[in-house]
């Protein structure tokens, strides 16, 4: 999780959004600044990190329209840098793909949208379930339309899904590429979605001014979502995991009632089902996603969506319990969707399910399964549980709680540089092309998940950062979470322009 900053919740404290200085208090803010500026750190730079570091969730910005109107190509005009794949043919980019962009000094991410699967679901439905599930996810929506081709029946069935779901959006008309064209922009007027904004995205052209007006409707930061501040409402569970892994068997024991279809024919469960259970005195909220099959761009109809669905799910929930099938080999898929679980940012607990039909081979072998497979959440609470006869699952709940707390915990600096100092003493940086970089200090800048800011004299490896994050899981306790580590390097003296 180092140095790829992760969207997650904003932190409690209402000063993280009042003076950008992540989690810290004005009084720490202030006397960390001192600190930097005594060991010859660029206060600007200081001041960014933590910024960086300690923001809430970033505003989302997601690109749609029909195939082959340049959805990817304007993507990567936004972002600066050719990763959307583009070819000159419709539904090359099936996977949901985010990415972090930045513009006028405001950052968001930007979600480029695809998988278009005519044979199946037929063009209109297609698009429309794609739109639908891009808008939701959204704070903003760029509509991009062929210029060229002007507004089409496709084109007008994505803005009645625009129209319902009321988010802002700023019309994008693609493939205008000099004084001629815009003529043709002009008659996107006709979508009713105010002034189409003429664009080449192959060349740059018209670019600027349309994420100007997109700056303009995208909200500096997100409403939170998360049940467990503010207003105090249920923290949300997602269920992931592979189809036919029991997540519904599990769901419907946890509530002691059938209140999802079981099927087992693998997929049943196409939508995510929120359901409100009472455990132990507190209200939780459940939600039953459909299973990830496969890679998503080799999925087809309704089994795409519904893994984009379940994408969708893992982002508004707190914690994410990931459903291993214990009776089986843990798979690609199975390390896919963890690896979902971590870079969303959310707290983690992994149940194994089936337990009560191994025997010792198999227990044995899964074990050493999950310890070559899953060692990237081995700090994740663990449960091993039977949805069909109900076995541990009183443990679930606890383990939650343990995820949640260690995902919330914050370690006050003068505490964590405590710390640091004892660890960088005791176990110093190898000594790398004759020289020796130490961590200097650092400061914990956000929550939900903790994210840390360390400054260095120099470049610190890999592998000494994972050996630190592996310290401040023990130390600090920092069970069921992904941990997020930037380090700011001291750039020498004379070398700042």
């Amino acid at each position: 999780m180092n140095d790829h900053i992760q969207p997650d919740g904003s932190d409690a404290s209402e000063g993280a959004y009042e003076h950008d200085h992540g989690a810290l208090g004005d009084a720490e803010y202030a006397e960390f600044m001192e600190l930097a500026a005594e060991e010859g750190f660029d206060l600007e730079d200081v001041e960014g990190a933590i910024e960086a570091a300690g923001h809430g969730p970033l505003p989302v910005l997601a690109v749609v329209g029909r195939p082959n109107v340049g959805k990817s190509t304007l993507v990567n005009r936004i972002i600066g840098r050719r990763e959307a794949v583009v070819e000159d043919k419709p539904g090359v980019t099936r996977d949901r793909v985010t990415y972090e962009a930045e513009w006028a000094g405001r950052r968001f991410k930007v979600v480029d949208t695809g998988g278009w699967e005519q044979d199946v679901l037929g063009i209109d439905a297609s698009v429309a379930a794609q739109a639908e599930y891009a808008i939701e996810a959204a704070d903003a929506v760029v509509f991009v339309v062929d210029a060229k081709v002007g507004a089409t029946d496709t084109d007008e069935a994505v803005v009645r899904l625009l129209r319902k779901a009321g988010k802002p959006v700023v019309l994008c008309a693609n493939k205008v590429d000099g004084q001629s064209g815009e003529a043709d922009a002009s008659y996107l007027w006709s979508l009713g979605l105010g002034e189409p904004h003429p664009v080449s995205a192959l060349h740059g052209r018209g670019t600027g001014d349309m994420l100007d007006q997109v700056l303009e409707v995208l909200p500096e930061a997100p409403r939170e979502t998360f049940g467990g501040g503010g207003i105090g409402g249920p923290r949300r569970i997602a269920l992931i995991g592979r189809p036919n892994v029991g997540k519904s068997s599990l769901l419907n024991k946890v509530a002691g009632e059938e209140r999802v279809v079981v099927n087992e024919l693998a997929g049943t469960t196409r939508d995510p089902v929120d359901e409100l259970i009472e455990l132990g005195g507190v209200t939780w909220k459940f939600v039953d996603t459909a299973g990830i099959r496969k890679r998503v761009h080799l999925q087809q109809g309704a089994d795409y969506y519904a893994s984009l669905r379940t994408a969708a799910a893992v982002e508004k929930a707190e914690v994410a319990v990931i459903l291993i099938d214990g009776s089986e080999s843990v798979s690609v898929q199975d390390q896919r969707i963890v690896t979902m679980a971590v870079e969303a940012g959310r707290a983690i607990v992994m149940a194994y399910n089936k337990w009560d039909t191994l025997d010792e081979e198999r227990r044995y072998y899964l074990e050493r399964e999950i310890e070559t497979e899953l060692g990237q959440v081995a700090w994740a609470p663990r449960v091993n549980v039977s949805a069909r006869t109900g076995r541990h699952m009183e443990k679930l709940v606890p383990a939650i709680e343990t995820a949640l707390a260690g995902w919330e915990t914050r370690v006050p600096t003068g505490r964590l540089n405590a710390f640091l100092g004892e660890l960088v003493a005791a176990h110093p940086h190898p000594v790398r092309g004759g020289k020796q970089p130490r961590i200097l200090f650092g400061t914990q800048a956000g929550t939900k998940p903790p994210r840390f800011v360390l400054f260095a004299s120099g470049f610190i490896e890999a592998g000494y950062r994972r050996f630190i994050e592996r310290r401040l899981r023990e130390e600090f306790s920092f069970e069921g979470t992904p941990i997020h580590i930037s380090v700011r390097v001291r750039e020498k003296r004379g070398k700042k322009k």
